[in-house]
C-alpha cells in the first residue's frame, strides 16, 4: 500500500492522492488544488485539502519524468507491506538522472576521436579501484534480479530496494565522484599511455554501469548507451538486448587498495581544509612527518591528491619541526596544513577551546553514568557505555594534541 509522507492512506476524501502522471509531467498548483477538490464525497473538506494543498506544493509540482519516478518505488520497495511515499526521494532521483547525464557528457568530451575495443590496459591505481568496485557490484546484483528454476530464493530476493541502494551508491559515489574526478589529472599529463587507459576505462566502465541501472531507468541509460557504445566497437540497436554484465578477474586488488589509500588522505584533507574555514578554491601546502612501508607511495599520487584535495605543494619535514599546523594524523604519517596566512589564528584556537570544553564534558558525563551502573544493569548497556567512553577520551587526546601545536 502506498501512503503518504506521513504513513497516511492516500484517498480521495483526505485529498493526500499523488497521481503518478502529475510527478512525471508536472503540474501547477491550481490544476492540483482542483484535481484534489472536484467529485468529492465529503464537498465540505474541499476547503481543508485546497489549504493543505497550496502549503504543501505552493509551486505546484514539477516535472520529474518516469525514471526518476521508477527509481523511487523501487528504492522504496523494502520487505513491508506498505510505502511511505515522499515527493523529496523523486527530486533527488531525478538529480541522479541529471548526475549520470552529465557525467556521460564529460566522458564523451574527454573521448571525441577516442574508439577502444576489449578491455582496457589499467594502467594507473584509480582504473583498477573503480574497476574492482565495478566486479564487487556486478556480482552483487544476481541476488535482487536473477531467480533460476525451483531453487529456494536467497534472503536478497526481491530486494529491489537494496539494489537501488547499490546502483546509486556506485555511481554517484564512486564513479562520478571519485573516479571521473581523479581521471582529470591523467588526461591532462604528459603520460599519453596512462591518459588512453583512463579514457578507455571511462567509456568501459560506464558502458557496464548503463546496463548495470538499464533496469532501473530504462530511458535515461538507453539514450546514454547510444552514444558510448559505439566508442567501444558495440554495434547494437538498443541496450535492452544486451546481457547484464559479468565482469571479473581485470582489477589487481592490491593496487585498488592503494588507491583506496589515496582516497582516505583526499577524504581527510576536504574535513580539515572545511574545519579550518579554508575556500574551496584556495591552494595550501602540506607537510609531511613520517614514513610509509613503501616510500614511493606518496610520490605516486602526489599529483592525484593534489588535484583533489586542492594542494600547492607537498614537502616532507623532520619529526617535531611543524610550524603551527592543522595535524592530522593519517596511518604511520603525521600531515600538517600550515595556518600562518591561512586562517585566523586567534579564531581557530577560540573554536577549538570551545570544542575540548564540550568533549571533556561529555566525557565527564560518561564517567559519572558509568560510576553510577549497578548490578542491575545490562552488561551491553555497561558496554556501550565503556565505548563510548573511549570515544570521548580518543578525540579528547586529539583536540588537546591539537591545541598544543597552536
Amino acid at each position: 500500500l502506498v501512503r503518504d509522507k506521513d504513513g497516511q492512506k492516500m484517498s480521495k476524501s483526505k485529498g493526500n492522492i499523488l497521481d503518478p502522471l502529475d510527478i512525471i509531467d508536472g503540474i501547477a498548483l491550481d490544476d492540483l488544488v482542483a484535481k484534489r477538490t472536484s467529485g468529492l464525497m465529503q464537498p465540505q473538506m474541499a476547503a481543508k485539502i485546497e489549504k493543505a494543498t497550496r502549503k504543501e506544493f505552493p509551486a505546484g509540482i514539477p516535472a520529474h519524468g518516469a525514471d526518476p519516478l521508477r527509481f523511487t518505488m523501487a528504492a522504496l520497495a523494502g520487505p513491508g507491506r506498505d510505502i511511505k511515499f515522499d515527493l523529496g526521494r523523486a527530486e533527488g532521483y531525478k538529480n541522479f538522472c541529471n548526475k549520470l547525464w552529465n557525467a556521460t557528457r564529460f566522458v564523451l568530451m574527454n573521448t571525441e576521436g577516442f574508439a577502444a575495443q576489449g578491455t582496457p590496459p589499467l594502467l594507473t591505481a584509480a582504473e583498477h579501484w573503480i574497476l574492482r568496485d565495478l566486479e564487487n557490484l556486478c556480482a552483487e546484483m544476481p541476488e535482487y534480479f536473477e531467480f533460476s528454476g525451483d531453487a529456494p530464493l536467497g534472503e536478497n530476493a526481491y530486494r529491489f530496494d537494496l539494489a537501488t541502494q547499490s546502483l546509486y551508491e556506485f555511481a554517484w559515489n564512486r564513479y562520478c565522484d571519485w573516479f571521473v574526478e581523479m581521471a582529470k589529472p591523467a588526461l591532462q599529463g604528459h603520460d599519453q599511455a596512462a591518459a588512453d587507459s583512463t579514457r578507455h576505462t571511462l567509456l568501459f566502465v560506464l558502458e557496464a554501469m548503463l546496463r548495470l541501472l538499464h533496469p532501473v531507468i530504462p530511458f535515461v541509460t538507453e539514450a546514454l548507451w547510444r552514444h558510448v557504445a559505439p566508442k567501444l566497437g558495440i554495434e547494437a540497436e538498443t541496450i535492452s538486448l544486451q546481457p547484464y554484465p559479468r565482469i571479473e578477474g581485470l582489477a589487481d586488488r592490491a593496487r585498488a587498495s592503494d588507491f583506496a589509500w589515496v582516497q582516505g588522505a583526499v577524504i581527510q584533507l576536504r574535513a580539515v581544509r572545511g574545519q579550518m574555514g579554508i575556500k574551496p578554491g584556495m591552494l595550501v601546502p602540506l607537510l609531511v612527518e613520517g614514513e610509509l612501508d613503501d616510500p614511493h607511495q606518496l610520490e605516486r599520487h602526489a599529483s592525484s591528491i593534489q588535484s583533489m584535495a586542492r594542494i600547492e605543494s607537498i614537502a616532507h619535514i623532520d619529526a617535531g619541526t611543524a610550524p603551527p599546523s592543522m595535524a592530522i594524523p593519517y596511518g604511520r604519517l603525521n600531515v600538517h596544513i600550515p595556518l600562518e596566512g591561512l586562517v585566523d589564528l586567534v579564531a581557530v584556537r577560540a573554536r577549538l577551546d570551545k570544542e575540548l570544553a564540550k568533549v571533556a564534558s561529555e566525557k565527564e558525563k560518561s564517567e559519572t553514568k558509568l560510576a553510577k551502573f549497578g548490578g542491575s544493569v545490562p552488561p551491553a548497556v555497561v558496554e556501550q557505555e565503556r565505548r563510548r567512553l573511549a570515544d570521548w577520551t580518543t578525540k579528547l587526546d586529539a583536540l588537546t594534541a591539537q591545541r598544543a601545536r597552536l
